[in-house]
């Protein structure tokens, strides 16, 4: 049997270290493009394939995944997780495995009916893309034969297996960059309790606020959307405290764009009046005008590990069960802007 090829090998003949081997051919930042050339160049005369190759070849079968998503969120404008589903099914296919989409509707999930996926067993495995209902997420993890795992979102339970963005990061992050710029009147504005996801968010708003002496005002909690379907919803944003804040943090893009819109309604301008943030870095461009500073998620890291992760399970090999969290970055638009010295402590 012939040795296989080890970083070690090409970093020998290339004249270079094993770290500057593995970035480049990661395509990693920090190796010039003819450095890269080069060593990809001898990776291929050596016969070298990397782990996940030779996993994928010594698979002894493709798997089929079954994906869920609530109907509510491939609605009208939230499409978010739509974006996500095509990346989970592109990386599937680039991993030998195949994806089986299955909507769930509100119906579904009151009457608990399992899917029809799981039902006529035709999945290895299934990943949930945002969050169900507790009471059916408890329903599928007893009924169902096969390993589950969430993507964007987790619940309270043990047993849990996810893979989600660092929303409680990030939006601290969104909320210091506010802090730093002058503004002591920050709003949030979302559902707590809604998700998992929102409520995070909202933590790391307030982790950002006591870090800098602010004490949050009770009317400084704007709910977003309809507590009996959990879609956004403008008019529920109309409700803006007496005392106008200079800024809104607010749970993702869509509530953002709209949130801007009320505000420019009543004669307010963003940024120069008051600035908004948002996340997800989502938004259909004729929703808003103004490029909204926001968080983006790391989304193809989030569907890698989760595929990574669910053939693990699917495998029973070296997994280790969790919540697993996924960085992502910070994006700057035109919504945010520094606040006059005067009204900063007004």
């Amino acid at each position: 049997m012939p040795k296989s090829v080890k970083l070690s090998d090409i970093a020998a003949r290339a004249g270079v270290s094993t770290v500057t081997v593995s970035k480049a051919l990661s395509d990693k930042k920090g190796v010039s493009p003819q450095m890269r050339a080069k060593i990809k160049a001898i990776a291929q005369e050596m016969g070298y394939q990397s782990l996940s190759a030779v996993k994928k070849q010594s698979r002894l079968r493709s798997y089929m995944f079954g994906i869920l998503i609530a109907e509510h969120f491939l609605g009208k404008y939230d499409s978010f997780y739509w974006q996500m589903y095509q990346s989970v099914t592109t990386q599937a296919v680039a991993e030998g495995c195949f994806t089986l989409l299955e909507l769930i509707s509100e119906e579904t999930e009151i009457k608990q009916t399992l899917p029809k996926l799981s039902v006529e067993k035709r999945v290895d495995g299934i990943i949930i893309i945002g969050e169900l209902k507790s009471g059916y997420l408890k329903k599928l993890k007893a009924d169902c034969e096969v390993p589950i795992l969430y993507l964007d979102f987790y619940d309270n339970t043990a047993d849990c297996d996810a893979v989600i963005s660092n929303g409680y990061h990030g939006t601290y992050a969104l909320t210091n960059l506010l802090l730093e710029l002058g503004h002591r009147r920050i709003a949030f504005v979302g559902n707590l309790l809604a998700t998992q996801s929102i409520t995070d968010r909202y933590f790391g708003y307030q982790h950002a606020l006591l870090e800098h002496g602010v004490v949050m005002q009770p009317d400084w909690l704007i709910g977003d959307r309809d507590p009996a379907t959990g879609m956004v919803d403008e008019m529920q944003m109309q409700r803006l405290p007496e005392q106008m804040p200079t800024a809104f943090v607010c749970n993702c893009d869509l509530t953002a764009a709209n949130m801007i819109r009320i505000l420019e309604d009543r004669g307010l301008e963003v940024p120069r009046d008051v600035s908004v943030v948002g996340f997800d870095n989502f938004m259909y461009p004729w929703l808003c005008r103004t490029r909204i500073t926001t968080f983006e998620p790391n989304t193809s890291a989030m569907v890698r590990m989760a595929l990574e992760k669910m053939i693990q399970k699917i495998e029973d090999e070296e997994y280790r069960p969790g919540i697993f969290t996924v960085d992502g970055q910070l994006v700057y638009g035109e919504s945010v802007a520094r606040i006059p010295l005067p009204e900063r402590f007004s």
